[in-house]
């Protein structure tokens, strides 16, 4: 475009840069985790339509506790079967049965990663305030570019940002119960209602003598 600055060039260009390197260290540092998730879960699959792991030996770990401070489901397998696997030597020291994790969060979840993306968007505040400086040394069509550009790379910045702050779906953290739990709060429940029942009966036979 005729008529604007080469400084007006070189700031709108080096803020779309700095917007581009953002995302580019948050894909990284999501790829990182990735990797080293995947390391550490030597083989065992989550399924989420059952919310269980499967290890390779063909066994499942349910969910047995949740960490509200840290937003991880913990899994562990049965001490029974665990203790009694073939391959216990090279999958775990415990004699509790092996214990998997998994972030309820979307990315970024740990501390870990919310580290990377703060960077990533602090870069990005880098990326909108260079321009947004040079307006201040341009005029004209130069001024209008450096505007818009930082207004554009805001914008792109959103998503980044949008993520940043962890919101807890639950305040007061998830309420996990075992099948065996599940199952004897059933138990429980019926046996209250039949000791109801037996005693409205009584009552009726009490009132029918009187």
């Amino acid at each position: 475009m005729t008529g604007i600055e080469v400084t007006a060039w070189l700031a709108a260009g080096y803020g779309l840069v700095l917007l581009l390197v953002a995302y580019g260290i948050d894909r990284l540092a999501r790829r990182a985790q990735n990797r080293l998730l995947e390391q550490r879960n030597g083989g065992f699959v989550y399924h989420e339509d059952h919310d269980a792991w499967l290890c390779p030996e063909d066994q499942w770990l349910w969910p047995k506790s949740f960490d509200p401070d840290n937003r991880v489901m913990r899994y562990r397998g049965s001490p029974s079967v665990c203790n009694a696997c073939p391959v216990k030597d090279t999958c775990t020291s415990s004699n509790d049965g092996r214990e998997m994790r998994r972030f309820v969060d979307s990315w970024p979840a740990s501390e870990s990663a919310r580290f990377h993306r703060g960077i990533a968007c602090s870069v990005t505040v880098l990326a909108v305030a260079w321009p947004a400086a040079t307006a201040f040394t341009v005029d004209g069509a130069g001024r209008l570019l450096v505007l818009v550009t930082a207004v554009a790379i805001a914008v792109g910045a959103l998503p980044l940002w949008s993520h940043l702050r962890r919101t807890p779906a639950d305040p007061l953290g998830a309420v996990v119960r075992t099948l065996d739990e599940t199952l004897a709060e059933r138990e429980a429940a019926a046996a209250a209602l039949l000791r109801r029942r037996t005693s409205y009966a009584s009552d009726r036979r009490a009132n029918h003598a009187d």
